[in-house]
């Protein structure tokens, strides 16, 4: 029974990592309890998404040139693709605000684990802070994650 609460949150920090320590003091787990495995679980969820991105953005590319190629195949008239969209310029902007610091340390928790640590990867892969910077995001946001549920819920 203990082992399964602890396994339960540590799972579901790997997907939402910012509501996962709200279950600690609903479950009965002491704080320490809950921190070490909500942090854990992201940190886990972290490194295999983040040292698994290019696989994930290889994927992505890959389907774009197929859809292409199946719509080149067809007949079908292709629309190029905007290039400076609102989507794209608001991207480049928060990049430039943030940096790798943002970028890391509040991706993984505002987007999600999975997600955040593919949008590093992405725009900071090369960087050899980026993974150490997530990690220690995580151990931060855990400690005030952790701390909001407590106070708040236990």
């Amino acid at each position: 029974m203990y082992f399964s609460k602890l396994s339960g949150l540590f799972f579901l920090s790997f997907i939402k990592f910012m509501f996962a320590p709200i279950g600690g003091p609903h479950i009965g787990l002491s704080f320490l309890e809950t921190y070490l495995s909500c942090v854990l679980g992201a940190v886990t969820a972290a490194a295999i998404f983040y040292f698994s991105s290019n696989f994930f953005m290889k994927r992505a590319h890959e389907k774009r040139v197929q859809r292409h190629r199946n719509h080149i195949e067809k007949g079908v008239p292709h629309k190029k693709k905007k290039v400076f969209t609102w989507t794209n310029k608001t991207i480049i902007k928060v990049k430039r605000t943030l940096g790798i610091y943002g970028i890391s340390l509040w991706a993984p928790l505002f987007l999600s684990v999975p997600l955040g640590s593919i949008v590093a990867a992405k725009f900071f892969g090369n960087d050899k802070r980026t993974f150490p910077l997530i990690v220690f995001g995580m151990f931060l946001n855990g400690a005030i994650t952790t701390s909001i549920a407590f106070i708040f819920f236990g």
